[in-house]
């Protein structure tokens, strides 16, 4: 316990510290976020600087080398995933950054290397015969052999994306990442044994570095995770819970992700239908904000859920 206890600290002290150096350089090179015309309530948003979320990555990595945990092959290949994602973010907010607009990659370029990563992470989890699940609330695992790769692929996919629509208050995507970590640190724990210990500790690492940004991404934000942030964030949630044989679980402890996917998947098609809107504003969280809550109380209605499903999962595999 004393060296799970030290990782937290320093991937905490880490990431604050490289948070509040990075933040003036973004400053500096220009690096801020534009807000979208229709997204009223963030008009004085416009301007903060974005790519927040080098720091907790970068935090992340370096703490898990500290630590050795890149002498276990599956820690390794997760943060490399989670870093390959996260630079698929940064190319979109570079472009953002460069050409002063909205708009970083086109679609189709960003489902590419999306689509890309995956299937990689899907063959590698099939040619490493990480093909058992594990059954959320239960004891039951499955072997899925070969529909190990398309499973993962879309998961990957998805949860990279939805992770990506719920950055979208101050601290939001964060502190939902945060619960959603400190949930998984322990069910690998009851799952794997002292073989989960690496991809454990590499949890609770992101919890660290989640907590240290969060310091300067609470309401108001002095800085945003940005894609960098978001879809590195999301690989990271999809390569721990594939290489622990908990990817089913990420649907359960990061139901507030699968909601702000659901939510604008069903936005587009009913409009498309329609011309009607479900929700006032699409993802979920924006509709809520349009119904008079504060950035606050959403976000503390995210966490809640997540730690609350958490809990749930938990107690059902003691």
């Amino acid at each position: 316990m004393k060296v799970e206890f030290l990782i937290l600290i320093v991937s905490a002290v880490l990431s604050a510290v490289f948070c509040a150096a990075l933040i003036p350089l973004l400053k500096r090179t220009g690096a801020r976020q534009y807000i979208l015309g229709y997204v009223k309530e963030h008009t004085q948003k416009s301007g903060t600087p974005t790519m927040g979320g080098l720091s907790f990555v970068a935090a992340a990595a370096l703490c898990a080398l500290a630590f050795g945990l890149y002498s276990d092959r599956l820690c390794a290949v997760a943060v490399t995933f989670g870093a390959a994602y996260a630079a698929v973010g940064f190319l979109d907010d570079f472009i953002k950054h460069r050409f002063r607009r909205n708009l970083g990659l086109r679609a189709y370029q960003k489902i590419f290397f999306q689509v890309a990563i995956a299937l990689i992470a899907g063959i590698f989890c099939y040619r490493s015969e990480l093909t058992v699940l594990h059954i959320p609330f239960t004891r039951i695992s499955w072997d899925v052999g070969a529909w190990m790769i398309p499973l993962a692929a879309f998961v990957f996919v998805a949860a990279t994306n939805c992770v990506n629509l719920t950055d979208g208050l101050d601290g939001l995507a964060a502190s939902v990442g945060f619960w959603y970590f400190a949930a998984l640190a322990p069910l690998i724990y009851f799952l794997s044994g002292e073989e989960g210990t690496a991809l454990m500790r590499l949890c609770l690492i992101l919890c660290g570095a989640l907590a240290g940004y969060l310091l300067f991404n609470t309401n108001k934000a002095s800085v945003f995770m940005g894609d960098t942030g978001s879809l590195g964030l999301g690989g990271f949630a999809a390569a721990i819970a594939a290489f622990s044989g908990n990817l089913l679980y990420i649907a359960v402890l990061g139901i507030m992700f699968v909601c702000s996917g659901i939510s604008v998947i069903l936005q587009v098609i009913y409009y498309k239908r329609t011309k009607k809107r479900i929700f006032l504003m699409a993802p979920l969280h924006h509709h809520f904000q349009e119904k008079g809550y504060s950035e606050s109380k959403i976000v503390y209605a995210y966490s809640l859920i997540t730690a609350a499903m958490g809990a749930a999962c938990l107690f059902f595999v003691q």
